[in-house]
């Protein structure tokens, strides 16, 4: 019988699981436009509606996968490891994550994307490195990862293509958040990577695309099963997004951020945490640590050795980014013509923060897009940003803004400081790491 779009958006409209082939058959009709874009709207509105099973959610995720080139390793003799972040503000961890894991033994193929909305993009943080591709020729993508262990880069057209029309289509018919289209639309590309083993760091709060850690954990652990359901080795940790990750937002400001946690000049905790958490892992998923205290361990000697920063900076230059840029990042990254302290007109404690709001000041002072197409100024953002917990006197510093204009710096501020919540007392400590999730038994 030949293949009939509409019949199984009708199956799934009413409600039926659909065949492995169906799915399949469908998947080429999006990559070779054989179906119509309102029929993959239809089925992404049944599937919105109706769900998929396990066993659904894999085959969809598979067919995606096959929809383009997948990747294989035979040169490397190191197990290929990454990390997924469903995104956040202030969230630079796999600036760090690369190369930590990288110096452990690991090979990191990190492709990653650009920022939309209120969170940022790891590509528009890496582009803010002069001469830095981060879309380079397939070989220079391979040698990197072969010489250095690790390459930050973006997707190309020829991963997962299927997924980056169903994307477009699912973005304008309010059916993004689907749980089963969103664990396949992410995992095709990890799968498309060639990767053995992958870590999901799920975010959770005011500031991240699921708010409440239900949500999250729904999510976080139907990427898990399906992950592992398509032959790859999944975990996920489940991390608190209700206020910025690090103490900077932006893009150069973001990557100078890194650069100091990498040196070991300046560390914030909770991102510290949340990065050596992820480290261990992935050590641990790639066999590269016995136990989660020794994975730990070899993470944070890779960091306080100076192997990391090392291997950050070797990966820099190999993709045409400057040979001293750990050392003189400060003379490379680029400066925003305004820069100025945001004071802080009353006392208390820091009890909450609208951390999407945060970003969303970020996006109004140009440093990051609402449309795919839009470009970022990376020289703006926020940094020394007061974290939960902090006691402040009127007249204390709650951020620096850096700005492009002082009309814009005034507009941030006045942002910024709605964004902050101060109590009379302190208040109760936040733990960044909510929960773990494993492959379930069903």
């Amino acid at each position: 019988m030949s293949f009939l779009p509409q019949e199984v958006i009708r199956r799934k409209r009413d409600g039926h699981a659909l065949e492995t082939g169906e799915i399949a058959d469908f998947v080429r009709g999006i990559t070779d436009h054989s179906v119509s874009e309102g029929q993959i709207a239809a089925l992404a509105m049944a599937v919105f509606f109706n769900g998929m099973s396990r066993d659904e959610a894999v085959a969809l995720t598979r067919a995606m996968r096959d929809s383009g080139d997948v990747l294989a390793w035979p040169e490397l003799d190191r197990p290929i490891a990454d990390k997924h972040s469903t995104g956040g503000v202030g969230d630079n961890v796999s600036l760090m994550l690369a190369p930590i894991v990288a110096a452990c033994g690991a090979a990191v193929p990190m492709i990653s994307g650009r920022g939309l909305g209120h969170t940022g993009g790891t590509l528009d943080k890496m582009e803010s490195i002069p001469g830095y591709q981060v879309v380079p020729s397939n070989e220079l993508f391979r040698e990197t990862v072969a010489k250095v262990g690790c390459a930050i880069i973006g997707q190309t057209g020829s991963l997962a293509p299927a997924d980056k029309r169903f994307y477009g289509i699912r973005d304008v018919t309010a059916t993004v958040e689907s749980i089963p289209l969103i664990t396949a639309s992410i995992l095709s590309k990890k799968l498309a990577a060639g990767l053995q083993a992958l870590v999901l760091d799920v975010k959770a709060g005011n500031g991240a695309f699921m708010s409440d850690p239900q949500s999250a954990k729904a999510l976080a652990q139907s990427l898990v099963d399906v992950a592992n359901g398509a032959g790859l080795a999944t975990s996920a940790i489940i991390t608190d997004m209700n206020e910025p990750l690090a103490s900077a937002a932006g893009n150069a400001v973001e990557v100078r951020n890194a650069v100091e946690f990498l040196t070991g000049e300046h560390r914030d905790p909770r991102l510290e945490t949340v990065t050596i958490e992820i480290a261990a892992e992935m050590l641990v998923a790639s066999g590269l640590a016995d136990d989660s205290q020794a994975a730990h361990s070899k993470a944070r000697d890779a960091l306080q050795s100076g192997r990391a920063s090392e291997c950050f900076s070797r990966m820099v230059k190999a993709l045409g980014g400057p040979a001293d840029f750990v050392e003189r990042h400060g003379d490379y990254l680029p400066k925003a013509a305004i820069v100025r302290d945001i004071p802080i007109d009353r006392q208390g404690y820091v009890s909450a923060i609208d951390a999407r709001g945060i970003g969303l000041a970020v996006v109004a002072l140009g440093g990051g897009r609402t449309r795919p197409q839009d470009g970022v100024d990376p020289s703006v953002g926020l940094t020394d940003l007061a974290v939960h917990g902090t006691k402040l006197a009127a007249g204390d510093i709650i951020a620096r803004v850096h700005a492009s204009s002082e009309e814009a710096a005034s507009e941030a501020a006045q942002t910024v400081l709605q964004c902050y919540t101060l109590s009379e007392s302190p208040p109760d400590g936040t733990d960044v790491i909510l929960s773990k999730v494993e492959v379930s038994n069903a």
